[in-house]
């Protein structure tokens, strides 16, 4: 087991992943130190798919194979927005929570991050667009072209926010243990 406070050198696979039903993206960089490679990014194509089910279980397996082929040590998703469709977010957030059990079951700890904070991470503006985002992002990772769908670059954006986050000590849930152990010292089994 890592001490909690050791340091762990900067070197690490992030796997960013922006979830729907219609179309998921995903995304994995690598940091070396100060360096930020991008090692894949694209989409899964899941309109043709009338049933939802089938399209989870695609999800599932389209993530479950990513971890298998490049081992990411961490995994960041962009959390559900609010919006006034309720089945909407409700597929949504069952698009998420796959993605999120495929990662859980290799034992790849996650983070998830809201829209607004990926963008203001990236971009330096919560509220830029799909295209002021990948815009950003072609400059920061020196790609030579923006894909033909932006949930590429934008789950590209949810790694890229989870590695500049990660000198904040943000871990999954929000806080650290410490954190939470400093604000809620009765919870401490001794």
């Amino acid at each position: 087991m890592i001490h909690p406070t050791a340091v762990l050198p900067n070197n690490k696979l992030i796997l960013g992943v922006d979830p729907g039903t219609n179309v998921m993206g995903y995304g994995l960089i690598e940091v070396n130190g100060s360096k930020i490679t991008v090692l894949q990014y694209g989409v899964l194509q899941l309109k043709s798919y009338a049933n939802h089910a089938v399209k989870l279980k695609k999800i599932y397996d389209s993530t479950l194979r990513l971890i298998t082929e490049y081992l990411p040590d961490e995994m960041a998703i962009e959390a559900p927005f609010f919006g006034t469709n309720v089945q909407s977010m409700l597929k949504l957030g069952r698009a998420q929570g796959v993605a999120i059990a495929a990662a859980l079951s290799r034992d790849i700890p996650y983070v998830e991050y809201a829209p607004k904070k990926i963008k203001q991470s990236v971009t330096g503006n919560g509220n830029a667009s799909k295209e002021q985002v990948a815009a950003m992002l072609l400059q920061i990772l020196k790609i030579k072209e923006a894909p033909k769908f932006l949930d590429a670059t934008d789950a590209l954006a949810v790694a890229l926010c989870h590695h500049y986050t990660q000198g904040s000590n943000q871990k999954a849930g929000g806080k650290s243990w410490k954190a939470f152990l400093t604000e809620n010292p009765d919870r401490l089994s001794k």
